[in-house]
């Protein structure tokens, strides 16, 4: 599929009351059900769906939102002289990460007008602008919030397929490689990340994770009991409002 028509598809945008209807995704009503709620059968991501109160664009009214990444420490916000708007927001951002802390996590909070892009010349591209999934040596889990600005998007496996799974593009990553499709091809996709990314099938709508919502996703780890979620950043383009996004 070309990626301009790929773009141009409409998103989905998943509200509370329409993900109970996805196989592939739980709805919880508290962090502590977030945290307690085991991986199973078909479901590889759970949200806590929120509303939230106060004003997260001050916040980011007071920051250096330069071209790229930053991320912003408690002292920081703290530091901030801010509205009672922007006084509720602040609390929400050092609740959520005082939460996620409080259960051995190390969350960071990220402005973020754009990521690096992979430039180099290849059939699969590796940036978090790909759908892709997250990986770990031993049992884990993404958690992330989007507050301001674009919000992630999710695929759902089977809307999906490995990229070194398609027939012509693993035939174009053997030749880069010089060698058999074998265990150590397969190796040499692994250590370069190409296994962990995805492209969308024809017709595949990809879902929005929507703003205020906490979501905990499931990552590809040895013995995982569930397949990993589909995800990606979404693009960003000029004029977009600063993202704010809380990730563990």
């Amino acid at each position: 599929m070309q990626a301009k028509a790929w773009e141009a598809r409409r998103r989905v945008e998943i509200k509370p009351r329409g993900l109970k209807a996805c196989h592939r995704i739980g709805i919880v009503g508290s962090f502590e059900e977030l945290i307690a709620t085991r991986f199973a059968g078909d479901v590889n991501a759970l949200c806590w769906p929120r509303r939230l109160p106060g004003d997260f664009q001050e916040i980011l009214g007071h920051l250096d939102t330069e071209e790229g990444l930053a991320t912003i420490g408690d002292e920081d916000l703290r530091a901030l002289a801010l509205s009672p708007a922007g006084v509720v927001a602040r609390e929400v951002l050092l609740a959520d990460q005082a939460l996620l802390r409080g259960r051995g996590l190390a969350p960071t909070l990220d402005c973020i007008t754009g990521y690096p892009r992979d430039l180099a010349e290849g059939p699969v591209p590796t940036d978090v602008y790909s759908f892709h999934v997250d990986s770990a040596p031993v049992e884990a889990d993404t958690y992330l919030c989007t507050y301001t600005g674009s919000t992630s998007e999710g695929l759902l496996n089977e809307d999906a397929v490995r990229q070194v799974d398609v027939a012509e593009t693993r035939v174009e990553l053997l030749r880069s490689y010089g060698g058999a499709d074998d265990e150590h091809f397969d190796s040499y996709l692994s250590e370069q990340c190409f296994d962990l990314h995805y492209r969308p099938l024809p017709g595949a709508q990809p879902y929005s994770f929507g703003l205020g919502n906490l979501w905990r996703v499931a990552i590809a780890y040895p013995g995982c009991p569930v397949l990993p979620c589909i995800h990606r950043a979404p693009l960003t383009l000029p004029g977009d409002l600063t993202r704010l996004l809380l990730i563990s």
